[in-house]
């Protein structure tokens, strides 16, 4: 997806895959440093673990709490910080790492495009209170649904989420377990459907899928886990989290290179690369 975007703006750069401990985090960043990346993306567990090692945070990675995106910025002769790809024949002598967060974004406009769905007013049930969970929680909480029902298997986790939700919008109404009737929107943001025997991440017992108007499953392999079939039998809209994983793709292209990102070829190339299609 990212080599294809920036094969298309004509960039001379190559996005790459390492594996890092969490515990050598902070030593790869710096390494990162050292040799000028432009920038990176990190996944969990590291999202959490790089807030504090950034020099300076987004406004995005301030209010959901959580750094997926780096930009390194070199100080030029006035003082100002600017994107490294400016300086393209002297380095600076200082360079920093700005941290950004683009999956927040990418749920919601995933959502509206995948689901059509209208969040401002939504009762909305989230599966999953980890570092997807919260975020999804807080993203929607800020678009104004009316209600969240917050499920997870360590209720302390989701009672944390609830009571920063509380604080910071206390016009959304936030519960802990399954809600009663009906709703506009269920969403997995568990790990619950990756492996073929993985149980559904809801209980059948509690909550009954055909109360959900969509479901939405941040899984993207496979293309269809069995809590979207289940949900499809019952009625419900369906989508995966393809999308969300575009969506967070693009706006950081965008972070690192200033410039439009071209969405049709990153998607072409994220769903060759996924499904072989």
């Amino acid at each position: 997806m990212q080599n294809a975007g920036i094969a298309r703006l004509g960039l001379n750069w190559r996005y790459l895959a390492f594996d890092v401990r969490p515990e050598e985090l902070r030593t790869a960043l710096a390494g990162a440093r050292s040799m000028q990346f432009v920038g990176l993306n990190l996944t969990v567990p590291h999202k959490l673990l790089a807030l504090e090692m950034m020099d300076v945070l987004d406004e995005s990675a301030k209010t959901w709490g959580a750094v997926n995106t780096v930009r390194f910025e070199g100080r030029d002769r006035s003082g100002a910080w600017r994107p490294l790809y400016e300086f393209e024949e002297t380095p600076p002598e200082k360079v920093r790492m700005h941290g950004f967060n683009t999956d927040a974004d990418a749920i919601v406009r995933a959502l509206r495009e995948d689901l059509q769905v209208e969040l401002e007013g939504a009762r909305v049930v989230i599966l999953g209170a980890g570092g997807a969970g919260r975020v999804a929680a807080l993203r929607l909480a800020a678009e104004n649904v009316s209600e969240l029902f917050l499920v997870n298997r360590t209720l302390s986790k989701a009672g944390s989420v609830a009571a920063e939700i509380r604080r910071r919008h206390l016009n959304v109404k936030v519960q802990l377990g399954y809600p009663r009737g009906e709703v506009d929107l269920a969403i997995n943001a568990t790990s619950l459907g990756l492996l073929p025997d993985d149980p559904l991440p809801v209980d059948g017992r509690q909550f009954s899928l055909r109360q959900a108007h969509a479901v939405f499953d941040m899984i993207y392999r496979p293309a269809e886990t069995a809590l979207m079939r289940s949900a499809r039998a019952g009625g419900s809209r369906v989508a995966n989290g393809l999308g969300m994983l575009l969506y967070q793709g693009v706006k950081a292209l965008e972070i690192w290179t200033g410039r439009p990102a071209p969405v049709d070829v990153m998607r072409e190339a994220l769903q060759r690369n996924v499904y072989g299609s």
